[in-house]
């Protein structure tokens, strides 16, 4: 999910640049070196922006024009852009640019785990929690094109905690909404698990949220 307006950052934290890269080609790059065969970007905010930056990748862009109304609307955006283009859709993948660690290494452990558990959900577990990235079976869709504008996708995966399994991701606990924690993840390239900066599926379908 790539639709926010950065409000606390200041400017759009897609487009802020770490080891030469900006996070929203980050996070389009991991996604098409795993085993994601398709790739929908929710734009919102900074849409004019962001689309250039990545318009060289194969992917697909949607537009979420209530953006503003809060991050379910981005997760709906996304669900209803896949399900329009694939028809058997079986799980999708949600990932959020502003996680500058996430790899194709985790995007690939969730699809693998989803195929060695059948569970519903595979969540990413990091400070004793569970989060994005995630997969979401078909059958909780329903629930996601459903959220309350305001609320994210954390609230299905409790909602579903029997069917839920989780995989590690320590640095999943980084993310950036504040110029300072942009700072401190420039001044620490290497971010220890649990140490808090600042705070998108078969094994097909990947949504950067």
């Amino acid at each position: 999910m790539a639709a926010g307006a950065s409000i606390r950052m200041g400017t759009p934290k897609q487009l802020l640049l770490y080891q030469g890269k900006s996070l929203i080609c980050r996070t389009v790059e991991a996604a098409i070196a795993s085993s994601c065969n398709s790739i929908v970007v929710v734009l919102g905010a900074y849409a004019e922006q962001i689309k250039p930056e990545i318009a060289q990748y194969d992917i697909q862009f949607t537009d979420n024009n209530q953006w503003s109304a809060g991050m379910g609307t981005s997760i709906q955006a996304g669900i209803q852009a896949l399900s329009q283009t694939h028809r058997e859709l079986e799980a999708a993948i949600f990932l959020v640019c502003d996680q500058p660690f996430i790899s194709t290494e985790i995007i690939d452990q969730l699809i693998a785990t989803y195929h060695v558990n059948h569970k519903s959900i595979v969540a990413s577990e990091y400070a004793g929690t569970l989060g994005v990235p995630a997969l979401f079976n078909y059958n909780i869709f329903s629930e996601l094109v459903s959220l309350q504008s305001t609320t994210g996708a954390k609230q299905i995966i409790y909602n579903h905690i029997s069917d839920v399994i989780g995989i590690p991701f320590p640095q999943g606990l980084v993310d950036l909404d504040t110029p300072e924690d942009y700072q401190q993840l420039l001044n620490n390239p290497v971010i220890l698990p649990g140490v808090k900066v600042a705070k998108t599926l078969l094994a097909k379908h990947c949504l950067t949220l």
